[in-house]
């Protein structure tokens, strides 16, 4: 089995794949703090639970792929691989390696990797030209090209830390559970901000895909637009330009890129 992991700056998404379907998944809090035996032994609890792989750290794993967003926390992960998973094959999603997608972009070591593997996923799944939206720490946006390059993109405040900065900076308002509110006029102070987040996001994904599309392609209509992340399902039912949902985008862009490299290897 393949073991993928994408370490956010939030968020940590693990997912195990039997050949190309995802078996099992996990979501952790990420925190660069943790060595890399905390990250062993964090594994090893989670993957002992799962009825195909041993009790012992390794077992029944066959490779595995990882980018992440966070240096400190790649650094660690790359001490695991070494340490406790020394036989099995790993891809480390960083420069040089194979991904198949060209990279127009002024420097090409800016982009983050995840952005770059949900490139990945969104043209082998869905062909270019296409625009993945991420919904994690940060908004991001990011446009693949009919020939299947990745042509740049736009990132903004997530949804979170729009919510967080609410919080923080305005006296009378604090944090709130982040859901649709029965209609969109607020009768109270938590449904008003449950509508600004909502709807507002939602706007702010039509706009900013619909200005994409007409760059990137003669017909905005040709334009695939799929919609990732853990805060996707907040938005999904409110706007409009969104044609497929992924949860696993980034997952699948790790195995795809794990295969096109551990050949090479």
């Amino acid at each position: 089995m393949l073991l993928t992991i994408d370490v956010g700056n939030t968020h940590t998404v693990l997912g195990l794949f039997d050949g190309d379907e995802i078996v099992e998944h996990w979501r952790i809090s990420t925190d660069a703090r943790r060595t890399a035996d905390e990250l062993a032994v964090l594994l090893q609890g989670l993957m002992g639970m799962h009825p195909l792989l041993g009790e012992e750290l390794g077992d029944g794993i066959d490779g595995i792929a990882i980018c992440a967003t966070v240096p400190s926390v790649l650094h660690e992960l790359r001490e695991v691989t070494r340490r406790y998973y020394g036989d099995v094959p790993a891809v480390l999603v960083e420069p040089g390696v194979k991904t198949g997608v060209p990279i127009q972009f002024d420097n090409p070591k800016e982009v983050g990797a995840d952005r770059i593997i949900n490139a990945v996923a969104a043209n082998e799944l869905y062909g270019g030209p296409a625009i993945v939206v991420d919904f994690g720490t940060a908004t991001t946006f990011d446009a693949v090209s009919a020939r299947g390059e990745y042509v740049g993109g736009v990132i903004a405040p997530g949804i979170e830390i729009s919510v967080e900065a609410l919080g923080v900076k305005a006296a009378q308002l604090r944090k709130i559970e982040v859901a649709r509110p029965r209609t969109v006029i607020g009768k109270n102070t938590v449904a008003a901000m449950q509508s600004g987040i909502v709807y507002g996001f939602a706007g702010q994904v039509d706009g900013v895909v619909n200005r994409m599309a007409r760059e990137l392609a003669e017909d905005p209509d040709d334009v695939t637009v799929i919609a990732t992340g853990g805060l996707a399902p907040t938005v999904l039912g409110e706007s409009t330009v969104i044609d497929e949902h992924e949860p696993w985008l980034t997952l699948i862009g790790l195995r795809l890129v794990y295969e096109r490299n551990v050949s090479r290897m």
